[in-house]
């Protein structure tokens, strides 16, 4: 039975906290000991806003054993696993000071506030043998495995271009600290530029415009366009600042030479050219609860982290600071390192 830690308690730990619960209730050999935050006392009896919903509001810990400091709990519990949903500047540090203590290391994307200790981050899960992956839960999500299924197998032929978008309404706390979060295009635009990534390879240039309207938040709003020598058209867009009752939407389009796939309020449908639309079947579970089952069991049987290495994540991680370089130059083109 893999005995789990988790770090952090705002809303992606909570999320964390439903599927482990979840997981474990379904046989998966998992348990949830202990949890660990700063302000624990505060938010074990409050509530954590996201861009979803979470199981509860307010959680009952009774079950738990509860910490405010990471390396109190180290010393005094026996895990297998730590589970890390703090904010990016802390990712690299406690993520490899956790791994060389022999414990595998789930963190939550982006993998670092800075591609070089993204590399070191994965240089010492090497070293150590131990597991790190990063949550680009996307790589998870059902509509999106789909993609890439379709991407792979060139059912449709060659893609020919594209189009991805996240958006919701400002996120709080540090999250509007640019400086911690790297704002909206490393936060948030990062989930689609690792789609990207993880469907087509590094792109050899981008460019990007972006803009800043939340004061000292980052790029609050965010377009790249990524060129590849097949010639292929892509464009990711990203924007937090969207007010009122917008709520969250994350969607694409895809286009191949033979149909086109188009994700949007939810429900992904398929067009091919030369037969009827329909909507495949998928599982109705989030990227969340897949992410975290498939880590377990990876971690479980002794198997490579395949579908999400933390030297892919690093990798888009550098895709976007090639990003903020070119909206820094106003849309240049960048090559891509």
């Amino acid at each position: 039975m893999l005995k789990v830690g988790l770090v952090g308690f705002g809303f992606m730990g909570r999320m964390h906290f439903d599927n482990y619960v979840r997981l474990a209730s379904e046989g998966e050999p998992v348990e949830l000991v202990a949890i660990c935050d700063l302000r624990i006392e505060e938010l074990k009896s409050g509530k954590a806003s996201g861009n979803m919903a979470t199981e509860q509001e307010v959680y009952d810990l009774s079950a738990y054993r509860l910490y405010d400091d990471i390396a109190t709990m180290l010393e005094q519990e026996e895990l297998d696993i730590v589970d890390l949903t703090l904010p990016t500047p802390l990712h690299a540090e406690i993520a490899r000071s956790i791994l060389n203590k022999g414990i595998h290391v789930l963190c939550e994307k982006p993998v670092a506030r800075h591609s070089a200790d993204g590399w070191k981050m994965a240089e010492t899960a090497r070293q150590t043998g131990r597991t790190l992956m990063i949550g680009q839960c996307l790589r998870f999500w059902p509509a999106y495995a789909y993609l890439k299924s379709v991407v792979e197998d060139g059912r449709y032929g060659a893609v020919t271009g594209g189009y991805f978008f996240r958006g919701s309404g400002a996120p709080q706390d540090w999250f509007l600290d640019g400086e911690k979060s790297g704002g909206c295009i490393l936060d948030m635009h990062i989930h689609d530029t690792d789609i990207v990534h993880w469907l087509f390879g590094k792109p050899d240039r981008v460019s990007t415009l972006a803009r800043n309207v939340i004061p000292g938040s980052g790029y609050d709003a965010v377009s790249t366009h990524y060129a590849y020598s097949d010639g292929k058209v892509l464009n990711a867009q990203a924007d937090w600042t969207l007010g009122g009752d917008y709520g969250f939407s994350m969607t694409y389009r895809v286009n191949f030479e033979q149909g086109n796939l188009v994700f949007e309020n939810g429900e992904l449908k398929v067009n091919p050219n030369n037969a009827p639309g329909f909507i495949p079947e998928l599982s109705p579970e989030s990227g969340y609860y897949h992410q975290l089952q498939y880590f377990i069991r990876s971690v479980a049987e002794g198997t490579s982290v395949a579908t999400c290495t933390p030297e892919s994540a690093v990798g888009s991680l550098e895709i976007v600071e090639a990003e903020i370089r070119s909206a820094d130059e106003r849309g240049a083109w960048i090559k891509v390192g």
